[in-house]
């Protein structure tokens, strides 16, 4: 149907008709559920890496401060005590789902609801009719170019979530944002009563690794169990807004300690193995380097630098969108990984051979090409030694891979994983 109306309405006639559509559904769910927001404390969380994880953090210690929550971003939905995966592949998704989630939490009588929000849920309206207590921005990089038109509609459109929160009755209304950041002090800018800067560098003495790491937060120290620096980032957006709630170091501490992954972040898959094996979202320039950054060194201090291999299994996420990045991606494995696999993703109509070889432009060896992902996540654990990293990157919790014409193969990295191991655990 979607596509049979892209062929008979010019596209510009399209965009402002979708606009429309979209801003009547958003305001009419809110209209029609009686303004749920207004009924829950809602923290939204932005940005282009680390919302997923954020708001997976910042639920933990509200939880662990006695708040009855409920949240919704690219991994789960989440309402008291029910929850369940995402399979709609939209952090943000529209027809008043939003609305109708609020609704479902107040219903529930959770006390506070956490939002990831994105720019393209912003472009289509889905954030009007949302009563903002609080938003987070965690950071900005290049990313959506394609659908947005460039970085400055992309960053305006992000914006527009802080214009979200300055429109908001509520009071006081809180922003928390990465001060380390260059887009933060447009944020820090707007007209609310509490603006929150954070920096991870300001926090010293912090330490991570691909096992964890900890930070200083007015002289208590954070640890947490989740890999690499992105992740103290993450934890300490979450712990701001949490003690802007008047939440305490303490219960922060104690939130913090107890979460041992997050699905498809940095998750580990364990087997037995005597190697790590990560599952990973990173799907931009930045969150490659970070998580490659996390495992370059061993965790071991038994183990040598130098004698670990990271191998890299990458394709490139969304055939037709955001193609400059796919030699820029390449590039950044090319220099970090001691083999590189390349592999199938979601070319959608786009030809996964052509994405591929875009990828293989970045990098000056010649990488390996399996377009099957499972027989590349395969060789790819076939060929790690003790103390090695197996990388897989890109998917996360991605429910499914997205063929052309609509289709969608049902798929888990993490599963996938999770059964070569146990195959080569019976081989072995």
């Amino acid at each position: 149907m979607k596509r049979w109306i892209q062929k008979i309405v010019p596209f510009p006639l399209l965009i402002v008709v979708t606009r429309v559509y979209h801003f009547v559904m958003a305001m009419l769910g809110a209209v029609m559920l009686g303004f749920p927001s207004k009924k829950i404390i809602v923290i939204g969380v932005t940005g282009t890496k680390g919302k997923s994880s954020t708001v997976e953090i910042i639920n933990a210690i509200f939880e662990e401060a006695g708040y009855r929550t409920a949240l919704t971003n690219s991994i789960r939905f989440k309402v008291a005590d029910s929850t369940e995966a995402n399979t709609t592949r939209m952090s943000m998704p529209g027809r008043m789902f939003i609305q109708d989630f609020l609704s479902r939490a107040v219903y529930a009588q959770c006390t506070v609801a956490i939002l990831e929000m994105t720019s393209e849920g912003a472009r289509q309206y889905r954030h009007r009719g949302i009563a903002l207590d609080a938003l987070v921005f965690t950071n900005l990089a290049p990313e959506h170019i394609e659908s947005h038109g460039s970085f400055e509609r992309y960053a305006d459109a992000k914006y527009e979530l802080g214009r979200q929160l300055e429109r908001s009755h509520k009071r006081p209304r809180t922003i928390v944002a990465n001060a380390d950041d260059a887009q933060s002090g447009r944020y820090l800018a707007l007209s609310v009563e509490n603006k929150i800067p954070f920096s991870l560098s300001a926090q010293e003495p912090f330490q991570a690794s691909e096992r964890g790491g900890s930070f200083t937060l007015d002289g208590v120290t954070m640890t947490t169990k989740l890999p690499g620096e992105f992740s103290l980032k993450n934890a300490l957006a979450a712990a701001m807004i949490a003690q802007a709630f008047g939440i305490s170091t303490e219960i922060i501490q104690r939130a913090l300690a107890k979460i041992t992954t997050i699905p498809g972040r940095g998750e580990r898959i364990e087997e037995g193995q005597d190697f790590s094996v990560v599952v990973d979202y990173a799907h931009t320039p930045d969150s490659l380097k970070a998580l490659y950054e996390a495992y370059k060194t061993p965790a071991s201090t038994a183990q040598p630098s130098s004698s670990r291999k990271l191998i890299c299994v990458l394709g490139s996420t969304g055939g037709g969108r955001d193609v400059w990045k796919r030699p820029v991606m390449g590039g950044i494995a090319d220099s970090y990984c001691d083999e590189l696999i390349l592999t199938n993703e979601d070319p959608y109509d786009e030809d996964p051979q052509k994405i591929v070889a875009m990828l293989a432009k970045g990098m000056t060896r010649t990488p390996t090409i399996i377009m099957d992902r499972r027989e590349a996540i395969a060789l790819a654990l076939s060929h790690a030694k003790a103390g090695d990293a197996v990388l897989i990157s890109g998917k996360g919790t991605d429910p499914c891979i997205c063929g052309p014409n609509g289709s969608k193969i049902p798929w888990s990295d993490s599963l996938v994983a999770r059964e070569e191991l146990r195959k080569l655990a019976i081989k072995t």
